[in-house]
């Protein structure tokens, strides 16, 4: 298997959050270069050594750096989606620094093009196939065709997580449901659930970029305006976004990252109507059991929990 290598700029007190972040996009390890920590080394007077070689001293005016590798096909490139979209948010906060990111010998610039390679058609579930707009429909399909483009937003359904969610929206849609989407990227979930049967949907997220592509994705597919809303904003912070969305959703989708799922918690229920249900993903394995003793606390029981790889995904019922 082939590997990118992505590198990304950040500041020195940063590093450590930046690299617990990555964790829940599922990066497994990080290399840290840091002329910081690379003083401390030579500062320290118990040192044994005598002679420090000339390209290590060159550390002394690095840049902080945290690098990982990922996988060079379809997992991989939806998790750098997911990444991508994380730090276009997080430049907002100087504390990061700058967060250029290079991705081994392909140039950021590139990357919108350099990904399609890995994006083709793919049935989801029983009913859906995913497909990007460059792709023929494979003859013979008799499933639901849910054209994406997803641009620099999550969400081609080659990524687990998005099908984990997909499978698990087909199991308990209702023709005529109201479905709420928190984290679209794409808008692949809320879109696949209007063509799956539910009525409306309404797509939120905090990246401006995603919420155009959503926007878009549901022109691409016929939803027309009526039925598809989508906002930018963050609901753990402005209210006025909580009280547009309003309440009484029979599905909730949330495939975003472990923390935020767990500060999300105390508002699902309030945008539920009783017995809706709530698929959260997302989520790596190891911190599955946190997310759901936190929302089975809040009062929902859970139904279902699918993993795969080292994601999970669960349904829940208010």
């Amino acid at each position: 298997m082939n590997w990118h290598e992505v590198t990304i700029k950040t500041e020195t007190p940063a590093a450590d959050m930046l690299c617990a972040m990555l964790t829940d996009h599922g990066v497994k390890g990080f290399s840290v270069q840091d002329k910081e920590s690379f003083q401390e080394f030579l500062d320290d007077k118990d040192g044994k050594w005598d002679y420090i070689d000339e390209d290590l001293m060159g550390l002394k005016n690095c840049d902080t750096t945290v690098t990982f590798y990922l996988p060079d096909d379809a997992q991989g490139e939806e998790q750098l989606s997911g990444i991508r979209a994380m730090l276009s948010e997080l430049r907002k906060d100087t504390a990061f620094g700058s967060l250029e990111m290079q991705i081994g010998s392909v140039r950021e610039e590139d990357w919108a093009n350099s990904w399609k390679q890995y994006f083709k058609p793919l049935p989801i579930g029983k009913r859906l196939l995913i497909k990007p707009s460059w792709e023929e429909v494979p003859k013979g399909n008799d499933r639901i065709i849910l054209e994406i483009d997803p641009a620099s937003s999550f969400g081609t359904g080659q990524h687990h997580t998005t099908r984990l969610c997909l499978e698990l929206a087909e199991q308990v849609l209702q023709p005529g449901d109201r479905v709420l989407d928190l984290g679209c990227g794409s808008g692949i979930l809320s879109i696949g659930t209007i063509l799956l049967g539910a009525k409306e949907a309404a797509a939120v997220d905090i990246v401006e970029n995603a919420v155009r592509t959503a926007r878009e994705n549901a022109e691409c597919n016929g939803i027309t305006p009526d039925c598809y809303r989508a906002y930018c904003g963050d609901i753990l912070e402005d209210a006025s976004l909580r009280e547009t969305l309003g309440g009484g959703y029979d599905l909730i989708t949330a495939n975003i990252v472990a923390d935020v799922l767990i500060a999300m918690s105390g508002l699902f229920e309030g945008f539920l109507k009783p017995h809706g249900y709530l698929i959260v993903s997302g989520i790596i394995t190891e911190r599955a059991d946190e997310v759901l003793n936190v929302l089975t606390s809040a009062g929902f029981q859970k139904l279902t929990v699918q993993e795969k790889e080292g994601w999970a995904a669960a349904l829940l019922q208010r």
